[in-house]
């Protein structure tokens, strides 16, 4: 019998705009003789869907039910294709848990943690592994650029503490520039975090959990082009990078990476797909972690897609794998 799903899209966030191409990606290669799939949209006017003919159904938050030809459809399970707030930073996930639904990808608390960068880098070093040395700002106490260099060696990265797809991120290479990229970064978040540049290559990985194994994918190496200062939103969405799908590297060097992939999953206490960025420093010898995606974009010009397909799978069955872990 087919599992009724919800794919769960939109946000109350900037990341809006990709959540969209990634739930179009998402419900394209949904396995349709397995699931019915019915696209709900969260966005600042409400929740609804929207059948076939173009008609507009509110959402009922008491029991994330809807009505459709006078029938109340009700979920089985909700595979959450949303970046930013509520869907990625635990506000759904804990929702879902209260009425009881399953939901892919990572709970609450694990969204909440790897939503907050600094909270992330925190947790990580605890575990000893690799970070860049931050500080964590917030809108209510001010600290000049001058107390942050004194902690701080430039160049170092601004940006906003909770969020994705590099929104209101700035490199800053001289103090003269701190200030405008603190600015720019608390316009969209209430805390900022400035973190220290790790000099070295950049790769990004993605990692999900297949019959309670954690996997790896064949992770791939970024390079923003010669005019990007770094892998900002244009570089990762506008083709403005060079994405090496696999990454051309020496063994010594990937395993290092997949071994702090499967840590940091294990760590995180995660589930279904993430993607984790990490810059490698020859001098140190290892990775540093610079963030955690628990629900990584899934557009054609996203990372993981290219992964999946790197590693020899179709995305429907990738998908379906998703899906069906969320009822272990």
């Amino acid at each position: 019998m087919k599992k009724t799903i919800a794919l769960v899209t939109g946000g109350l966030s900037g990341e809006s705009v990709i959540s969209y191409k990634s739930a179009a990606t998402i419900e394209k290669n949904l396995d349709r003789s397995k699931y019915n799939v019915y696209v709900v949209d969260i966005n600042p006017g409400g929740w609804f869907y929207t059948d076939s003919g173009g008609n507009k159904t509110a959402v009922s938050k008491d029991d994330f039910s809807i009505v459709e030809n006078g029938q109340k459809i009700t979920f089985d399970a909700v595979l959450i294709g949303m970046h930013g707030t509520p869907g990625e930073d635990g506000k759904l996930q804990g929702y879902f848990d209260m009425l009881g639904i399953p939901y892919t990808g990572c709970d609450a608390a694990s969204s909440a943690i790897t939503f907050n960068k600094r909270y992330a880098v925190a947790v990580a070093k605890m575990a000893g592994i690799g970070v860049a040395n931050s500080l964590h700002l917030f809108a209510h106490t001010p600290v000049p650029a001058a107390t942050i260099l004194e902690q701080l060696k430039l160049p170092v990265f601004v940006k906003p503490n909770n969020g994705g797809s590099s929104i209101g991120m700035s490199k800053v290479q001289e103090a003269s520039e701190l200030e405008a990229a603190i600015e720019k970064a608390f316009r969209e978040d209430s805390q900022v975090l400035v973190e220290e540049m790790i000099v070295g290559r950049e790769f990004t990985i993605g990692v999900y959990k297949s019959n309670g194994s954690i996997e790896v994918l064949p992770f791939t190496e970024v390079k923003a082009h010669d005019s990007k200062a770094f892998f900002d939103f244009e570089a990762k969405y506008e083709g403005k990078s060079t994405e090496v799908t696999p990454a051309e590297v020496e063994e010594a060097i990937a395993g290092k990476i997949r071994a702090a992939a499967r840590k940091v999953y294990e760590v995180f206490n995660c589930r279904g797909v993430i993607r984790i960025d990490f810059i490698y420093n020859e001098a140190a010898g290892r990775p540093f972690m610079l963030e955690v995606n628990t629900i990584p974009g899934q557009s054609a010009a996203s990372i993981v897609p290219q992964q999946v397909a790197a590693a020899g799978k179709q995305l429907t069955d990738f998908y379906t794998l998703l899906v069906e872990e969320c009822f272990v």
